[in-house]
């Protein structure tokens, strides 16, 4: 893809919008891979004061200076504010103190619900897959949530095989009649597009396309009949500050390209 700002990646266009959720001053559960620089870059352009929890028990209040690979590499516990245990990280999210948090998953459904589980029925699943890690605790616990994956009609069955990660369940009030008291899904981003959900069903709806795409495309890529957003619009490019940012912080695309 393309723009003013030059040649870019679909994984850095995707980094681009999970920067865009994170707000200034908010705790933010940040998660591996595209996320580790979607936090880097929104503290050095739109939020500086934001803070990152880290799975394995670290809080930082800058970025590692380092591309990591692992939440655990030294880099990450170098200069971090508090190194910590994963227990005390998930009591965090408990009390409510993360606003934010990110996760992937394999399958997510119309009411965003995910899959990290199984592919298939329970007893002969087609598919295993790793299984929750945190992914439920921060669908749970987080004040929001921004999931982040690759968008085909095979990730996006209207209902997902197994719910590893609540979303809204059914819809409507459904997390607030299983006792949830806070959170749901707020942004899907994918390689396609972003994705919302209404404020009554709860369902999920396009918000934006991403440029040389349509809503006919991304519709056609998702196993139910999505509903599109009566604002929806073309996802903005990154900027070149972006694209600087996001190739400092990952020189050798290990991650973005």
């Amino acid at each position: 893809m393309s723009t003013a700002a030059g040649e870019y990646t679909p994984q850095e266009l995707m980094v681009v919008c999970a920067a865009r959720q994170i707000r200034d001053g908010e705790v933010v559960f940040v998660g591996m891979r595209l996320p580790l620089i979607a936090f880097a870059l929104a503290k050095r352009t739109h939020a500086p004061t934001a803070v990152g929890l880290f799975e394995n028990g670290l809080v930082r209040d800058t970025p590692s200076p380092e591309l990591l690979l692992t939440m655990g590499d030294a880099p990450n516990i170098l200069g971090a504010e508090w190194a910590t245990r994963t227990v005390a990280l998930m009591g965090l999210l408990a009390q409510g103190c993360a606003q934010l948090g990110f996760v992937g998953g394999a399958e997510v459904d119309r009411f965003g619900n995910l899959n990290t589980s199984y592919v298939g029925r329970r007893e002969h699943p087609t598919v295993k897959l790793p299984g929750s890690g945190g992914g439920a605790d921060i669908a749970s616990l987080a004040g929001r949530l921004a999931i982040i994956m690759a968008h085909d009609r095979k990730r996006f069955p209207e209902r997902v095989s197994y719910v590893t990660s609540p979303g809204y369940g059914d819809g409507g009030d459904w997390r607030e009649r299983v006792g949830l008291p806070r959170g749901g899904p707020a942004a899907v981003i994918t390689t396609l597009a972003v994705l919302g959900f209404t404020d009554d069903t709860h369902e999920m709806e396009l918000r934006s396309w991403h440029p040389g795409g349509s809503p006919e495309g991304v519709r056609a890529q998702t196993g139910w009949d999505l509903r599109v957003a009566a604002d929806a619009t073309e996802t903005p490019a990154p900027t070149a500050d972006e694209l600087r940012i996001i190739r400092e912080c990952d020189p050798q695309g290990f991650w973005t390209r």
